[in-house]
């Protein structure tokens, strides 16, 4: 299925290119959400009449990130706080939505979405490099202290 992007999407590209994706993904995903529309004709040429109005507003939202990014960098290091055992593990885990609170908390904006924990919840005291991603092109690496309560 060949669709015609609204935003840049990571691997897929830009705005205004086209991009072949498996038919579930576009039906179901890009083109619901706004992010995609078929590539026809008639959706080729109302896309190019819009194609100021998309930019812009893909740079507002990338500067808009930015800023997130730079109150990121501020915050540094989040500390948390958790119950553990005597080896250092804990009773429980700190996943994506507890992060997202203690960022918050520290005056950072960020979604648990934009979260990433490839090797799952964190379960064990120590120190941690974990990565936010605010925007395609904007990805900001936060450090996350858990210490025993």
């Amino acid at each position: 299925m060949e669709v015609i992007l609204l935003e840049k999407m990571g691997k897929l590209g830009d705005i205004g290119d086209k991009a072949n994706v498996k038919s579930g993904f576009g039906r179901n995903y890009l083109i619901p959400q706004g992010k995609a529309v078929f590539a026809t004709e008639k959706n080729i040429a109302e896309f190019e009449l819009r194609r100021a109005d998309l930019e812009a507003q893909a740079a507002e939202k990338l500067a808009l990130s930015q800023s997130r990014a730079d109150k990121l960098k501020e915050i540094g290091t989040i500390t948390i706080t958790a119950i553990a055992g005597e080896e250092g593990k804990l009773f429980g885990s700190v996943g994506a939505r507890e992060l997202e609170e203690a960022i918050a908390a520290a005056g950072g904006d960020v979604t648990k979405n934009e979260i990433s924990l490839p090797e799952g919840a964190l379960r064990h005291l120590g120190e941690f490099t974990l990565d936010v991603q605010l925007h395609a092109d904007i990805t900001e690496t936060i450090t996350v202290v858990i210490e025993a309560e």
